[in-house]
C-alpha cells in the first residue's frame, strides 16, 4: 500500500513530536512544520492530509486554509483546537476545514478521524452512488425521491436538496451557515436560519427513527453518519 504523507502544522513542540511519533506509528510519513510559512513551503502535491492547528506565530490556521482552499486544494484539513478556541471552530468549517479535534486529544481518536477523513476524500474522487440508504430508507438521486421499502415518502424538494447534501457529505460537518448558502443557490430564494430548521425538522420527522443518522453538531451544523 502507497504510504501517505501527512503535513502537521503545530508550534507545540511537545504535542508535535507526540503527535509525529504516533503518526509514523501507524505508518504515515510526516512533515512538520511550526509556522504557516514553513507548511507553505512543505506542502506538495504528494501531501493526502493536513493537521493544522489554529494558533501559530506568524498568522492563524484559518489563513493558511483559505489560502489552499483559495488554490483549489482539497485534501483534508483538520484543525487541532484548544477547548478555548471551539467558539471558532464554524470559522473553520465555513473556510473549507473538514474537521476538527480539540486538544489534549487521545491517540486514538486522532487516528481514527484520520482514517475516515482520508476514506471520504478518497470516496469523492469516485463516482457518486446513484442510491443512498438511510438506516431502513433509500433516496434515489436521480428519481431525486425518497423511499421506504417500495412506498414513497412526501417530501418538498427543499427538504430533499437539504438530505443530498447531507448524504453526499457523509462524515462531514456541514454548518449551517454552508447549508444556508447552497440551499439558496440551489433554489434562487432567500432561506433564513428559522427556515432551515423548519426543513430540517420536518426531515428528521419523515426519516423516523432513521433520522439519528443526522447528527447535530452543537453550535456548529450537521453531520449525517450511516446507522
Amino acid at each position: 500500500m502507497e504510504k501517505r504523507t501527512i503535513l502537521l502544522v503545530e508550534d507545540d513542540f511537545a504535542l508535535a513530536m507526540g503527535t509525529e511519533y504516533a503518526l509514523s506509528a501507524e505508518g504515515y510519513d510526516v512533515r512538520h512544520a511550526d509556522t504557516i510559512k514553513k507548511a507553505g513551503e512543505m506542502f506538495s502535491d504528494d501531501v493526502s492530509l493536513i493537521l493544522l492547528d489554529v494558533m501559530l506565530p506568524d498568522g492563524t490556521g484559518y489563513e493558511f486554509c483559505k489560502t489552499l482552499r483559495g488554490r483549489g486544494v482539497r485534501v483534508p484539513i483538520i484543525f487541532l483546537t484548544a477547548m478555548s478556541e471551539e467558539v471558532n471552530i464554524v470559522q473553520g468549517l465555513e473556510l473549507g476545514a473538514d474537521d476538527y479535534i480539540a486538544k489534549p486529544y487521545r491517540v486514538k481518536e486522532l487516528m481514527s478521524r484520520i482514517a475516515a477523513n482520508l476514506r471520504r476524500y478518497d470516496m469523492t474522487r469516485e463516482k457518486k452512488p446513484a442510491v443512498y440508504y438511510i438506516g431502513r430508507h433509500r433516496f434515489a438521486v436521480d428519481e431525486f425521491r425518497l423511499y421506504l421499502g417500495d412506498e414513497q415518502i412526501e417530501c418538498t424538494k427543499s427538504e430533499l436538496r437539504l438530505l443530498k447534501e447531507l448524504v453526499s457529505n457523509e462524515g462531514i460537518v456541514l454548518t449551517r451557515r454552508a447549508l444556508l448558502d447552497r440551499l439558496y443557490d440551489i433554489d434562487g430564494a432567500f432561506i433564513d436560519d428559522n427556515t432551515l430548521s423548519v426543513y430540517m425538522k420536518r426531515l428528521r420527522t419523515k426519516l423516523g427513527e432513521d433520522a439519528a443518522c443526522i447528527e447535530t453538531v452543537r453550535g456548529v451544523g450537521y453531520r449525517f453518519v450511516k446507522g
